[in-house]
């Protein structure tokens, strides 16, 4: 596998060019700052492997403590549905939880950090 295709490499990349909704979500993630909790952001998930090659998502956060995953959806998601239920079957299939926001929700910082609160309490 030639190194621009490996999870990792094509996690860096995304990291690089993280949208207004994403950083303003990771300057309130980091360092633990959410119920002492560790997030990471655009970490691949491996879920399964064909000819020795691993079939990953790259989930914009995810916290291994809670099993959780957050999408922000853009617009993009607007064109991908089939594609993004397909992908939430998978995940959830091996055991993880996502939650999603939309980009607008994000006029209302305070209201989605309460929203992963409680849904990591929950």
């Amino acid at each position: 596998m030639s190194e621009n295709h490996t999870p990792i490499s094509r996690a860096r990349k995304l990291r690089k060019k993280m949208t207004p909704e994403e950083k303003l979500l990771w300057a309130n993630l980091r360092n633990r700052k959410l119920k002492g909790l560790k997030f990471l952001r655009q970490h691949p998930i491996v879920y399964d492997t064909i000819n020795n090659k691993p079939k990953f998502f790259i989930p914009d956060f995810y916290c291994a403590e809670k099993k959780l995953i957050i999408e922000i959806d853009g617009k993009i998601h607007e064109f991908q549905k089939d594609y993004d239920e397909r992908r939430e079957e998978i995940l959830t299939n091996i055991g993880l939880k996502i939650i999603r926001f939309k980009n607008e929700e994000f006029k209302n910082i305070s209201a989605v950090l309460r929203k992963i609160r409680e849904f990591v309490e929950g």
